[in-house]
């Protein structure tokens, strides 16, 4: 089954790092928007970063100037780099299109962030 394949969560305190990676088959990765999710608890999914294929990208309001998402369009991966990470991050982070595809959705990464 083609779809994206997330790793790399884990526990942290708040004030830490992680960096988030999300493989793909190049059928659903090459040439396109990828873009990341996370759900929290009791919230709705939502888009907190995306990034084109030639590597333009755009961010949500809660982790603008904290996270970056980058590509390795030769490994078919994605990335997002996550810094200065507060309690509020804490969520399961996913990886699909910036429209998604419900066929893509894998099983995500869980990030919990807490002291």
């Amino acid at each position: 089954q083609v779809q994206f394949v997330e790793s790399g969560g884990g526990l942290v305190q708040p004030g830490g790092s992680l960096r988030l990676s999300c493989a793909a088959s190049g059928s659903i990765f090459t040439f396109r928007t990828v873009g990341w999710y996370r759900q929290a608890p009791g919230k709705q999914r939502e888009l907190v970063a995306r990034i084109s294929y030639g590597g333009t990208t755009v961010y949500s309001d809660p982790v603008k100037g904290r996270f970056t998402i980058s590509r390795d369009n030769a490994k078919n991966t994605a990335y997002l780099q996550m810094d200065s990470l507060t309690p509020e991050d804490t969520a399961v982070y996913y990886c699909n299109l910036p429209t998604p595809n419900s066929n893509y959705w894998g099983q995500g990464t869980q990030v919990t962030v807490s002291s």
